[in-house]
């Protein structure tokens, strides 16, 4: 089912799942959908490999947790999610080199803390990997001595941000 989508999050200069700037980042970008979903999309390479022409393991985890734990600034944008507990299940492998979603939802949120899950879809469809996490919520000031210009903390718009995601 095609998605619209309503806004892309920001991306950052150095972050490793978002950054722009890093070499070794997964570079992905981020985006709402008229559904409350938050959709990553980026293209692993072989430097993000745990077996040859697959996606580590624990790299598959962290996508999946920023992307849940993202997921709560759709509604609450000066809100971070700090992850408390998180659970992970693979159960395919992730092919290196080509697109892929990974999808986010809140799934209970009270006054301090969120839960939510999430999964990696194969360009096929499939589900790759699934994750929970639990979130403490936070501003960010409390969290890291974070300055928005230094970490180029934008959204950056290009002619290839889709208009529909299909989930």
């Amino acid at each position: 089912m095609s998605h619209q989508v309503t806004a892309k999050q920001n991306n950052s200069k150095m972050c490793f799942v978002c950054g722009l700037n890093n070499s070794f980042g997964l570079h992905a970008s981020f985006y709402e959908l008229e559904n409350n979903h938050l959709v990553a999309l980026f293209t692993p390479g072989e430097e993000h490999q745990g077996y040859p022409g697959r996606l580590h393991g624990g790299l598959a985890a962290t996508i999946l947790d920023e992307t849940i734990g993202r997921a709560i600034m759709i509604q609450q944008d000066e809100i971070w999610g700090v992850t408390v507990e998180f659970k992970v299940r693979y159960r395919k492998p992730v092919p290196l080199g080509v697109e892929l979603r990974v999808v986010g939802r809140i799934t209970k949120d009270n006054r301090r803390m969120f839960e939510g899950t999430g999964e990696i879809l194969l360009p096929d469809g499939q589900t790759a990997v699934e994750g929970f996490g639990k979130y403490i919520k936070l501003p960010l000031e409390n969290i890291a001595d974070f300055d928005y210009e230094e970490q180029e903390w934008k959204t950056v718009l290009s002619p290839e941000d889709p208009k529909t995601i299909e989930l």
